[in-house]
């Protein structure tokens, strides 16, 4: 499945690495109660692909920055934390992820943002609802990072809604060699102007008839998003089915969420709530779902089932 040209490992070197990983990445499994199923995606997907990311790193000076792109649900955080685990044992890759979720502006900020420039802006997750620069000067920081220093990594807590305070945030030790950058819109380009027209949902029509949020959103990507992603090294994309999926698994997420919060601090969005949740994200997702196949350096195509059901390379790198 996984094009052996990227990794250039033969199957006994990945058989070779699969016993000093399995322990550590089923545990991992169960730890995070995860379909066992996902235990051949050791050999098929994770070796491989921390294969990959490690021979890049090889190629690259100072540390390998990596995109990855997914829709709501699609299985970012998991696929970083068990890549991680991988490049680690594995491949003694010192790896480090930073989810674009712990850069959203707090709450408060967010409000501000929703009196100024439009009222849709005060429920996190488009571009204009992260804080940039403090993105800029992570990755920056963690790129520099020398033997025995550490840096504290923001942390957003989705139970409330709000960036946690400093004193509860992630240390990240250094020198590292590989960055994971995860999020749904990470790697993700501006629309065309004559795209914005029309909406696409109820949402849209009825709470953004003069495209004010939708055009502020288009320009944040045109502007200090595209300066960020810029900085990416390489993209990958897990790639859903389609917006159906984004309800289906988003909504397991939520359950869980809802399920591992202190009791009485999370309530699970109900139906109606959630579509209107996703309703701000269903306009950059579908652009993305058309475009960045085409463009991401590696793209992991994603059936109905929630496995990976295909790997795909774009020869040129799209991230350029």
């Amino acid at each position: 499945m996984f094009p052996v040209n990227l990794h250039n490992l033969t199957t006994e070197e990945l058989n070779e690495i699969a016993d000093k990983v399995k322990e550590a990445f089923f545990a991992t499994l169960n730890r995070m109660q995860i379909d066992n199923d996902l235990e051949q995606d050791l050999a098929r997907i994770y070796l491989p692909l921390a294969a990959t990311l490690r021979s890049a790193r090889q190629e690259h000076r100072g540390p390998l920055l990596v995109g990855i792109n997914g829709a709501q649900g699609s299985g970012k955080s998991t696929l970083c934390q068990l890549l991680q685990l991988t490049l680690d044992i594995g491949f003694g890759q010192r790896c480090a992820a930073l989810s674009i979720d712990d850069i959203y502006l707090t709450r408060a900020e967010r409000q501000e943002l929703a009196k100024s420039v439009h009222p849709l802006f005060a429920t996190r997750g488009v571009p204009g609802t992260h804080d940039i620069d403090l993105g800029s000067e992570l990755i920056n920081g963690l790129r520099q990072l020398k033997e025995g220093a550490v840096m504290p990594v923001p942390v957003f807590d989705k139970a409330i809604d709000d960036r946690l305070p400093e004193m509860k945030w992630r240390p990240v030790a250094g020198p590292l060699d590989i960055i994971l950058f995860e999020g749904w819109c990470v790697g993700a380009i501006a629309q065309p102007e004559k795209e914005l027209a029309l909406p696409v949902n109820d949402l849209e029509r009825d709470e953004d008839r003069d495209h004010t949020w939708r055009r502020h959103v288009n320009r944040q990507l045109q502007g200090p998003y595209r300066e960020l992603f810029s900085e990416l090294d390489l993209l990958l994309m897990l790639k859903i089915p389609g917006m159906e999926s984004v309800a289906k698994w988003r909504g397991l997420q939520e359950k869980m969420l809802a399920a591992t919060a202190q009791s009485g601090s999370h309530r699970i969005m109900d139906t109606a709530t959630l579509r209107r949740f996703i309703m701000h994200y269903e306009r950059l997702t579908r652009f993305m779902l058309d475009e960045m196949p085409s463009r991401a350096d590696i793209v992991l195509e994603l059936n109905n089932d929630h496995r990976v059901a295909a790997v795909r390379a774009n020869p040129a790198g799209g991230n350029q």
